[in-house]
């Protein structure tokens, strides 16, 4: 029995943490929200995660976890992102950091209590933000590139320098009565620094050479680089404290920008294990925190995490980054962007372990019913809750409100930049949307700049692209090349950014022919307009004068009756819906447009009436011209 008990256990966790991911998917919130939400939950159970799994066990799974979490965040860095926000980063994981640390500790000795060595251990762990959460906010946001690039750098940076921190003030404290001194942290910041960089650069060093050399095959890659992975940090950790959150996030950060072999089926099988790995630990690590044990801190930590919004996020990023180049704008979305994640639950829980096991030698006093070590948990979980709740809910408001990002950008990347893709994209900008260009003929993108859009001369498939391209405002990609393998993989690319819903293509020129056509469709993306209705196809249908045209759905005239009057000519192309949001129609659509609707079609040219030469009879009088319509030449 107490098997099957282990089993549904353990088999419960995943599915309320996937259950929570799709709920928030649904409903559009945070995700961390609901899994928090539903880790309460789990706390009401009879047994908790340390009588299930045990101290012992647990605290190393959520540290091999974080470090699968932070090289997974590092491998989304690019070094060239730096350039534009470099000086600004330095201020915010340096001086930033220790404004934070500072600020928050004496927020945690006069609001919460805690006696003035505790209070800098806590101020230590809430410097850490998270790519856990600071990634899918921006993902949800697209904020404009630069300051997009500032905040996920950030997010990814400060976890190891916050992590490291928290561990020096603990071992400072804890070796006060051995006579330590400030050469002890500085000696340990050193050690940190040094094992971190070296243990990543030979590890990285070590993985790229051994795929480029073929030494491990392609069904192990994964597997193999995640034994490394766990295995180097677990190596570090052992050498210098926690410096293993340093050597996997060096270890990210270098296989992401090397261009010796390709890494991206790497960075997806992280992000999906990362997925699994979030969605269990905070359900686990949140069942550990009786909700009455929340209750009793009450009020003092709600202030304490006021105080952590509304003071000391705008002053480290106001301070920090004086001199930077950042405008107002730019600064106030920053104080907008500090949630605490996975990071600071696991260096939370830890420590807290570590202060309540250490009690009698550090003399912890009592607040309320809780010694101080065990108090770090529940006020470092009310910090996550509050920061996630607020930042979640209005980051994005203020991002719009400051002119930094769109909402749900509707925006379109458009692969190709022929002629009757330029009208087409003429008329979506007129429409209101953002339409960028992308094709390699110098003409046809000096051609688009003509016409006022937004073009670049590139390969769609080119890390310009991806890597250094605004997107800002832009949601979906329509590949309208004149190679189907190009377009099929420019939807392959785009995939990881826009998500499978959102990438777009012309129907290849020899749709419906079975195993024999030229690309497969799992490696297509979404074929838009119509089958059969490939680039060529639309491209003698203008030039023989279709016209791309704009027609308002009302109740007076509907779509029927536009059907009726342009018959089978109309392609329906996209509809423009009432809240202004830009559908694009595939070929499988059967969506029926309605009033208060527009649409954007594209309509054939009506062949001109041909004009008769009057009739004569034999007394010279001529009848009026009769008109008869020339029949359509048949298509070959």
């Amino acid at each position: 029995m107490e098997e099957k008990l282990y089993l549904l256990y353990f088999a419960g966790i995943l599915a309320l943490g996937i259950s929570a991911q799709w709920l928030s998917w649904r409903l559009r919130l945070p995700s961390i929200l609901l899994l928090l939400a539903f880790g309460f939950l789990a706390s009401f159970l009879p047994q908790n995660p340390d009588e299930m799994i045990g101290r012992e066990v647990l605290f190393p799974i959520v540290s091999l976890s974080v470090a699968v979490i932070l090289f997974e965040g590092g491998m989304s860095l690019r070094f060239a992102e730096l350039r534009e926000v470099g000086p600004a980063l330095g201020g915010l994981v340096t001086i930033g950091a220790l404004i934070v640390w500072g600020l928050a500790s004496l927020a945690a000795y006069f609001v919460v209590g805690f006696s003035p060595a505790i209070a800098a251990v806590v101020g230590a762990i809430v410097v850490v933000t998270g790519p856990t959460v600071v990634g899918p906010l921006l993902s949800h946001i697209r904020p404009s590139r630069k300051i997009g690039s500032l905040a996920k750098w950030e997010g990814i940076v400060i976890d190891p320098i916050g992590a490291v921190l928290a561990v020096l003030v603990f071992e400072f404290i804890m070796k006060t009565g051995e006579g330590a001194t400030w050469v002890t942290p500085l000696w340990s910041i050193a050690m940190t620094i040094l094992v971190g960089v070296v243990l990543g650069v030979l590890t990285a060093y070590m993985m790229i050479f051994s795929l480029k050399s073929y030494w491990i095959p392609d069904f192990l890659h994964n597997a193999f680089i995640l034994a490394v992975l766990l295995l180097v940090f677990a190596a570090s950790n052992y050498i210098q404290s926690e410096s293993g959150l340093l050597t996997v996030t060096v270890l990210g950060l270098l296989m992401a920008n090397q261009k010796q072999i390709p890494v991206r089926h790497i960075f997806e099988f992280k992000e999906n294990l990362r997925v699994l790995l979030i969605s269990c630990l905070f359900i686990v690590l949140a069942a550990r925190i009786p909700l009455s044990t929340l209750i009793e801190v009450g009020w003092v930590g709600l202030l304490f995490v006021a105080l952590l919004i509304v003071v000391v996020r705008p002053a480290s990023v106001f301070l920090s980054t004086f001199g930077s180049g950042l405008n107002w704008r730019e600064k106030t979305f920053l104080c907008f962007m500090a949630p605490r994640g996975i990071v600071a639950a696991a260096v939370g829980s830890i420590f807290s372990f570590e202060l309540t096991h250490h009690a009698e030698n550090l003399d912890l006093k009592q607040i309320g019913s809780l010694n101080e070590g065990e108090l770090v948990v529940p006020v470092v979980f009310m910090v996550i809750v509050g920061t996630v709740t607020f930042y979640g809910l209005t980051a994005a408001p203020v991002s719009r409100w400051l002119g930094l990002a769109s909402p749900a950008p509707q925006g379109v990347l458009i692969a190709g930049a022929d002629r009757w893709i330029r009208e087409l994209a003429v008329m979506i900008k007129n429409a209101g949307f953002h339409v960028v260009l992308v094709d390699t003929n110098f003409r046809n993108i000096t051609a688009a700049r003509m016409q006022g859009l937004s073009a670049q001369c590139a390969s769609i498939l080119s890390d310009f692209v991806s890597e250094e391209l605004n997107l800002g405002g832009v949601g979906r990609l329509l590949a309208a090349t004149p190679n189907d393998e190009v377009n099929s993989l420019a939807c392959m690319e785009f995939t990881h950014l826009f998500g499978r819903k959102e990438v777009f293509q012309l129907s290849p020129w020899d749709s419906g022919s079975g195993k024999r056509q030229s690309v497969s469709d799992h490696l297509r993306g979404r074929v838009i307009f119509g089958h059969g209705l490939d680039f060529y196809k639309i491209a003698r249908r203008v030039t023989a004068g279709a016209q791309f045209k704009k027609t308002s759905i009302t109740e007076e005239f509907t779509y029927h009756d536009f059907q009726q009057t342009h018959g089978e000519s109309a392609t329906l192309l996209f509809v423009i819906t009432e809240t202004n949001r830009l559908r694009m129609v595939t070929a499988d659509d059967s969506f029926v447009p309605k009033a208060g609707q527009t649409i954007i079609a594209l309509i054939d040219a009506r062949p001109e009436p041909i004009k008769l030469p009057p009739k004569s009879d034999g007394d010279g009088d001529s009848s009026p011209p009769e008109e008869s319509p020339a029949k359509p030449a048949e298509s070959s």
